[in-house]
């Protein structure tokens, strides 16, 4: 009998109750299925730490949903955990006997230490940027932080906070005032702070968020036009905005879904709280967390050292893509970028990782119709699953590709908020440019190349004489000229004299 291709893991929150299923093909997970439900399980916890009968309810009722996507998984590839709540639980054995027989499958209730050790495992695994991190996750009943290199973590800190339980405590009169702000971070700055000093002595190179408390933050962020860096002076605006609102049932911020609106202030309480101890500058949301930690797990797996360099040959290899003319096109737009950043454009890692992603699947759209590769490109990249890139990130590369030729929509590069946009203008340049000069797919045509930059004048230098043995070319160049000029990007074209060559 063939193995399945199949894995589930389950995390029974004390907030939500998530499943997630996935294919592995050949060491790639593809995601199949992700499953969400506002159980509130923490909510059904009494001052005794008993589970109340409509909240056990509630969540053997989602348990019914997941169900049926288990029941040709087997079992040693369904992983099923339980979290903050259940831990506390002292009736917790209850609901775990009929959660097993609805799932047919066994329910384990990990420590904190576990549940926080899976979490960076997670990230280690799905989230671009540096190694060097630092992690954290607000959970309906527990908030865990975690430090580490690679995938190997240094410090592993569970905390008994979470937005369930910090709603439950602070925000029971379902009034949004400062006095109610001020006692919720008070509690989690006292929390925090036995644990801070030894957390910020680890040090990290970035900070990953990986939770729906984070989630939410950066899509009211992303509504409001924001870069996607959550930074603790962004989190006071909007506390000031919640504030506004006065009650919770009234909290309305553009971006900010019904269903998180309930707990979203005792969560954003909590992470004002952190940022502040902790002395973050800014934090991202993660690509994955527990769920993803599991089935890594079950998969055993290595993490890769660079994530976004596995999935651009991954998608590579799924779309057909020539790699060699990628390859080609790389060459030369790293070739550009690094005359100019010996000028006034400053190193930038990221700007170097964007410019990699959209030379290595600037031809995806072939795989689908000659006639429109861009578009076809642009609709791939904007809903194909990307490990390793932020959602900000994808859609940056998804307008890239549908700007790599032809006239040009300058609308997308300045909404976009990935990166500031006369980078994303520059990128953009420098792609095109690239694919103009590799057209004949051949490594003995590109010439000896010069581009430097006064301003927003692209100059390109030439061989002496060079346009004049290759017409085709030539047409192009001038063809880009004018739909670069047609938005205000000059772009000049010189030859070499024939003594300087």
């Amino acid at each position: 009998m063939l193995k399945s291709s199949l894995y589930a893991a389950i995390d029974l929150g004390s907030n939500s109750f998530h499943m997630l299923v996935v294919r592995e093909i050949s060491g790639y997970v593809q995601t199949l299925a992700r499953i969400k439900r506002k159980v509130r399980l923490a909510a059904g916890l009494d001052e005794s730490n008993y589970l109340s009968q409509h909240a056990m309810d509630r969540g053997w009722q989602c348990l019914h949903l997941f169900s049926e996507y288990l029941q040709d998984i087997p079992t040693e590839q369904v992983q099923i955990v339980a979290t903050a709540t259940l831990r506390l639980a002292k009736n917790a054995d209850l609901f775990i006997k009929q959660g097993e027989n609805i799932l047919r499958h066994p329910i384990r209730i990990i420590t904190g230490e576990e549940e926080a050790q899976l979490i960076y495992q997670g990230v280690a695994h799905t989230t671009g940027g540096s190694d060097k991190r630092l992690v954290i996750d607000i959970g309906g009943g527990s908030t865990e932080i975690i430090t580490g290199t690679h995938v190997k973590h240094s410090q592993l800190v569970s905390l008994n906070m979470g937005c369930v339980t910090w709603l439950e405590h602070y925000f029971k009169d379902r009034n949004l005032t400062e006095e109610n702000f001020t006692q919720a971070e008070t509690a989690a700055h006292k929390i925090i702070k036995p644990s801070a000093s030894r957390l910020i002595k680890q040090g990290w190179q970035i900070c990953v968020g990986a939770s729906g408390t984070i989630q939410a933050i950066q899509e009211i962020m992303l509504a409001a036009g924001m870069d996607e860096r959550i930074t603790l002076d962004k989190l006071q605006l909007l506390k000031k905005a919640a504030i506004t609102s006065g009650k919770l049932e009234e909290l309305e911020i553009k971006g900010l879904t019904l269903e998180r609106a309930l707990v979203f202030p005792s969560g954003l309480a909590i992470l004002i709280a952190i940022f502040a101890e902790l002395k973050i500058d800014y934090m991202i949301l993660a690509g994955g967390a527990l769920r993803e930690g599991l089935i890594y797990n079950m998969l055993d797996l290595p993490a890769k050292q660079n994530i976004r360099a596995i999935t651009l040959a991954n998608i590579q290899h799924r779309f057909q893509v020539d790699i060699e003319q990628a390859n080609r096109v790389k060459r030369l737009t790293e070739y550009f970028y690094s005359q100019l950043k010996k000028s006034f454009y400053r190193d930038n890692h990221q700007l170097d990782e964007l410019l990699k992603g959209a030379s290595a699947l600037h031809e995806i759209g072939l795989s689908i119709d000659a006639r429109h590769v861009t578009k076809h490109a642009h609709y791939l990249i904007s809903h194909l699953d990307m490990p390793g890139y932020t959602l900000t990130q994808k859609r940056l590369l998804a307008t890239l590709l549908k700007n790599q030729t032809g006239p040009i929509e300058l609308t997308e590069l300045i909404q976009q908020n990935a990166i500031p946009v006369q980078y994303a203008i520059l990128l953009c340049r420098l792609l095109r440019l690239a694919i103009i000069f590799t057209l004949p797919r051949r490594d003995n045509t590109i010439p000896l190349l010069r581009l430097r930059a006064n301003k927003e004048t692209l100059i390109l230098t030439l061989p002496h004489q060079w346009l004049l043995e290759h017409p085709l070319c030539y047409e192009n160049l001038q063809q880009e000229i004018q739909w670069q000029s047609n938005i205000n990007w000059p772009l000049l074209l010189e030859e070499q004299t024939e003594l300087t060559q």
